[in-house]
């Protein structure tokens, strides 16, 4: 699915209630003409359980997240890998 983190929760949401959640990617960022959209694969299994029966969707780590800059985190780690380990 593609679309904006709202839209990715609701559609998410939408589709828990029709099917279980058989995995959740990570959200990834797209870029350029994108920017703001976010890409994330969701697999899903129809069951005619009903929907007291099912297991509950998994929860993503990211929904609410900071990003990481990884510019920084990289240049981070360049400056401290000679540091011993604490």
């Amino acid at each position: 699915m593609i679309g904006t983190p709202a839209e990715l929760d609701a559609a998410t949401d939408a589709l828990t209630a029709v099917a279980y959640v058989v995995q959740l990617g990570d959200r990834h960022p797209l870029v350029g003409a994108d920017a703001g959209r976010w890409r994330v694969f969701l697999r899903l299994a129809l069951t005619t359980a009903p929907a007291a029966g099912r297991r509950p969707a998994p929860t993503p780590t990211d929904r609410g997240g900071a990003l990481v800059d990884l510019d920084a985190a990289r240049a981070h780690r360049r400056q401290h890998a000679g540091c011993p380990k604490t």
